[in-house]
């Protein structure tokens, strides 16, 4: 078997939807979920422990690191085995890794059990993406790996939300517990409609190295890194954004967090049909299309309409996501688990750093709306990267 196809039979179909990427689907809905769910929770979670909020926020933290560890580690392990059997085990320890973070009796319980939840995350999102690709016709591929994505994007708009709201209902511990049960649905899931596929013997954790030996790996990483922090380092701080410079009355900001997961499936949908149309050009488009959203939303919030627009366009930005994960999985050679599952690494540094840049311009004093300023500055560095990753293109060509 080939290292980019899983099996090519006919599958089922549901609508645009093959079943099995329905249900690796339900497998990113259930991770999305999860992820950022606690982010509306944490004042339950500080009470639950007599910790404050900012303590609390630990466990948030521990689940990015979670990712960061587990993506490339996980894959390299991995990359062996068959890819169903793979997804299988990731979905358990993340199903285990939410039920745990229910059941947990203490802080320190429940900061280990984020730990353990977010292992699973990037290297699963990683081999799904793979997987899809492989069921998929060439031409497809990207929109394959969009339609898996989907899950994540719908999770924005509606799981969190239903989660927070179930959460506040019940307990923060039923958040945890539902998205469990979507995990373990997940696992019956993928075990009745993907396609069994074989293991394969020659691949060695060595090989799957080999992909940090490449530099388009690494240039396609530092786009995401950099290029995609933008986005965090305005949705980070979105809430104050809104209400401070928008006038948008706080009642209306959940209202305004659905706008922002309306624009990434929006993104998500046009960024697959771009990246199957030219890939490379697919990514520029996106990044120059981030670029003028963080400047519109720097400049242009000061209404409430006003920023629906921007919120939208902010959250349009993951264009850009299925484009990087088709790209390293073009550049990696036989490396392609290791570099699939390094973009959720990636992500979760852009993530970091946005936050971080966004938090020091506020400090300084440049006001809710100068994180559109630090995203487009960040913007601008990911098209260097970019640029600088078609030139070589170019090169090896010529």
């Amino acid at each position: 078997m080939s290292d980019d196809a899983l099996s090519h039979a006919p599958a089922a179909r549901l609508g645009g939807y093959s079943i099995a990427e329905l249900a690796l689907a339900v497998g990113s809905f259930a991770i999305g979920t999860g992820e950022f769910a606690i982010m509306g929770l944490l004042p339950q979670v500080a009470d639950s422990f007599a910790v404050s909020v900012p303590d609390a926020g630990v466990v948030i933290s521990s689940y990015a690191i979670g990712v960061v560890v587990g993506a490339p580690l996980i894959a390299v392990m991995a990359a062996r085995y068959s890819r169903r059997s793979v997804l299988l085990v990731l979905m358990a320890l993340f199903a285990l890794g939410n039920l745990a973070s229910a059941l947990a009796g203490s802080f320190g319980l429940l900061v280990i059990a984020r730990f353990l939840a977010g292992l699973p995350h990037g290297a699963y999102f990683g081999v799904a993406a793979l997987v899809a690709a492989g069921m998929a016709p060439p031409n497809q591929q990207a929109r394959a790996i969009g339609r898996v994505m989907m899950g994540l994007t719908v999770a924005t708009l509606l799981g969190t939300p239903l989660a927070a709201w179930f959460g506040q209902a019940l307990g923060w511990r039923a958040a945890f517990a539902i998205v469990g049960g979507i995990a373990l649905l997940t696992v019956l899931l993928v075990s009745i409609h993907v396609p069994k596929d074989k293991a394969n013997p020659t691949a060695t954790p060595l090989k799957e190295l080999g992909a940090l030996a490449r530099i388009q790996v690494w240039l396609t990483l530092g786009i995401c890194a950099i290029g995609c922090g933008g986005m965090f380092a305005v949705f980070t701080y979105i809430t104050p954004a809104l209400t401070e410079s928008a006038g948008v009355p706080l009642a209306s900001v959940p209202m305004m967090l659905s706008v922002f997961g309306a624009g990434m499936i929006a993104g998500n949908i046009v960024g697959s049909r771009l990246a199957d149309w030219a890939l490379m050009p697919a990514i520029g488009i996106a990044l120059l299309f981030n670029l003028a959203a963080f400047l519109l939303f720097a400049f242009t919030m000061t209404s409430p309409w006003l920023a629906v627009l921007n919120v939208f366009l902010i959250g349009g930005g993951f264009t850009v996501v299925p484009g990087i994960q088709m790209r390293l999985i073009n550049v990696a050679g036989e490396a392609r688990t290791l570099a699939a599952a390094l973009s959720h690494s990636a992500f979760n540094i852009a993530n970091a750093i946005g936050a971080w840049l966004g938090g020091v311009s506020i400090a300084a004093g440049y006001g809710w709306t100068s994180t559109g300023l630090v995203g487009a500055i960040m913007g601008v560095a990911g098209i260097a990267i970019f640029l600088t990753s078609a030139m070589l293109d170019r090169k090896a060509a010529a």
